[in-house]
């Protein structure tokens, strides 16, 4: 004899607002989406123009006060044209290149530096600028110009870096038998301050992207990743770490 079957559970009908909540909930995630995309296309063109914007406003404010009125051209324009005051001092520049690539431009040069090299504070600074100046400027230099990853603050611990050049004399003799680099390791996301290390060329690897493309993965937080090819395997990761130890 069969034993007698559960009563099934009632059926209980859908609540007639559920299709209008699903409705619209998928309206709100289709609204979210566009919102999102709409930041992702126009966040980048509206800080490229904020930043132009700020670059031009600054430097018309500080080239265009110098000019005397009648020879300001806002000055008989109903409205002010943005950007007189860069192709001022861009002109303004070249002019003054132009001006020291010949014989008398060379020669008023050296006298103001012989002038400055006589003032106690003022030399020490015009020394380092110009220094620093020529050579960021300079298209031969090969300062700045290589991203490596070196171990900072920790062993296993690995950082970008940028090679900025080779050290003093007194640095060499300080340590024998070691190629000495000197390495600069940039904060995030302000990549102008940073810290200057000594560092043996064999304990850092050095990475196969652009200095720009370093520059944009160290402002970004890690959160733009360029697509490089692999580094050379001089030094791989493993092997620097296997050396310190």
């Amino acid at each position: 004899m069969s034993s007698p079957q559960p009563p099934s559970p009632p059926h209980i009908p859908a609540p007639p607002d559920a299709p209008a909540k699903s409705s619209r909930m998928g309206l709100a995630a289709r609204l979210r989406a566009y919102f999102l995309a709409g930041v992702l296309v126009t966040a980048p063109f509206a800080l490229t123009a904020y930043l132009a914007w700020a670059v031009v406003d600054f430097v018309d404010s500080r080239v265009m006060p110098l000019f005397p009125d009648r020879y300001n051209p806002n000055a008989y324009l109903p409205v002010g044209i943005p950007g007189i005051g860069l192709i001022v001092a861009f002109v303004l520049l070249t002019a003054i290149g132009a001006l020291t690539a010949g014989l008398a431009g060379r020669l008023l040069i050296g006298f103001s530096e012989t002038l400055l090299a006589r003032m106690p504070v003022v030399r020490g600074v015009y020394g380092a600028i110009k220094q620093i100046v020529s050579t960021i400027v300079s298209q031969q230099s090969n300062s700045f110009r290589e991203v490596v990853l070196v171990q900072w603050p920790r062993q296993g611990m690995w950082t970008i870096a940028f090679v900025t050049g080779t050290p003093t004399a007194e640095i060499r003799a300080l340590s024998p038998g070691s190629e000495m680099v000197g390495v600069y390791v940039p904060t995030t996301p302000n990549p102008t301050s940073g810290y200057l290390m000594w560092v043996d060329r064999r304990e850092i690897v050095p990475m196969a992207i652009s200095v720009e493309d370093g520059i944009k993965l160290v402002v970004s937080c890690g959160i733009v990743t360029p697509e490089g090819a692999s580094a050379p395997a001089r030094n791989g990761l493993r092997e620097v770490a296997g050396m310190r130890r």
